[in-house]
């Protein structure tokens, strides 16, 4: 089945791979959405002819606009125009590639619209999961993960009929480029060393959160709201190889794993076609030539973002609002060189510490527990 796709954070890896996708498999795009990246949209709006254009940065909109005015691409600024991309009436799938909880708005907008949901912001389940899903339900939105775990666990339970059946979910980890080094270790890293991933190539942002640990601490939150299973039913190992993208155990004691090479378009893709498969870009797994595969325990003691996260996880409410939003400003600070590596689990710690968390919040609670957090980290750091 061919789609018609609004690409939200277009500029980005998934975003630029989701339209090598479109282009492979034969979507229409008919909306995307940069920050600020005008020449790349520019060059991306003349290759797919969307209807809509957007840049986030008003600066970098009016410069949009200016270099695709002898188009028929509309161009629009800010988080209005991002929640009208999310809302087109001809976009039947929605990609939120939008890193942060800068996501979490248009992902409702779109949820609200009843689109299908390509998932690629993990912060929108983290931040606000429960309300996320109740209104998917009601909204009969579908939502399909794209991070490469979820989207194995997905495709694991594809045969699962009821999922009291399901024993487990278990997240595999790369580990990062710093498992298995110390606390005294990483006191030393550098900000170019937590940026090359021995595996995956990503963004800044969640290439750090790799390192830290933290994006797997995420991705276990995003499960529970996801999949609707209690923390003690999910486990993580560290799989270094990155072959095998997660598993799911079943109560009969079958173990059903989903395995590739370390490429975004097949999960991509896969959110895109569900339940059909289709051929596309993906670079196929050569078994023949794979290395051997091992699994290990995660440290969350001297990972301690990844300790955090699984507090904030048993603990629900808006802990895991802040848990994120004192991550982004942290992580922000990190790469603008103003704190050291071992401070981004610290700040985190004393923003959890600081900021009281809320059972049951609501939107606008979420969205003053993510403020709270940044305010503190920055705070703290001042």
């Amino acid at each position: 089945m061919k789609r018609t796709l609004s690409v939200l954070g277009s500029s980005g890896s998934i975003g630029r791979q989701t339209l090598t996708v479109a282009e492979a498999c034969g979507h229409r795009v008919a909306a995307l959405t940069v920050n600020r990246s005008a020449e790349l949209a520019e060059a991306q709006a003349r290759q797919f002819r969307p209807r809509l254009a957007v840049a986030v940065d008003r600066a970098a909109a009016d410069d949009l606009r200016v270099r695709l005015s002898d188009t028929e691409t509309k161009v629009l600024a800010g988080e209005e125009g991002l929640l009208e991309a999310a809302s087109l009436p001809e976009a039947d799938t929605v990609v939120t590639a939008i890193v942060g909880v800068a996501g979490l708005r248009p992902t409702l907008a779109a949820v609200d619209c009843g689109k299908r949901i390509a998932l690629a912001n993990k912060e929108t389940l983290v931040c606000a999961g429960e309300l996320v899903m109740a209104r998917a339900k009601e909204r009969g939105a579908d939502i399909v993960p794209v991070d490469s775990e979820h989207s194995a666990i997905f495709q694991c339970l594809q045969g699962c009929h009821d999922r009291g059946e399901v024993r487990r979910l278990i997240i595999t980890a790369s580990g990062g480029p710093f498992y298995g080094k110390s606390c005294e270790e990483l006191s030393l890293v550098t900000k170019e060393q937590a940026l090359r991933h021995p595996n995956w190539s990503m963004g800044a942002k969640i290439t750090v959160d790799s390192a830290t640990l933290m994006n797997k601490g995420l991705e276990f939150i995003e499960a529970m709201r996801l999949y609707e299973m209690p923390p003690e039913k999910i486990q993580i190992v560290v799989h270094r190889e990155s072959i095998v993208h997660s598993l799911v155990e079943f109560e009969d004691g079958a173990i059903l794993a989903q395995l590739g090479s370390a490429d975004m378009c097949l999960p991509i893709q896969y959110a895109l076609t569900w339940p059909e498969r289709t051929p596309g870009p993906a670079r196929p797994l050569d078994l023949l030539n794979c290395p051997p595969l091992t699994f290990q325990r995660p440290d969350p003691d001297t990972f301690r973002c990844l300790g955090l996260a699984l507090e904030c996880a048993e603990r629900g409410g808006t802990s895991t609002a802040i848990l994120n939003g004192a991550n982004e400003a942290a992580v922000a600070l990190f790469l603008e060189d103003q704190i050291s590596f071992l401070d981004i689990s610290r700040l985190v710690e004393r923003a959890l510490a600081q900021v009281a968390p809320m059972d049951c919040p609501g939107l606008e609670d979420i969205l003053e527990a993510d403020r709270a957090a940044r305010a503190a980290v920055h705070d703290f750091v001042r």
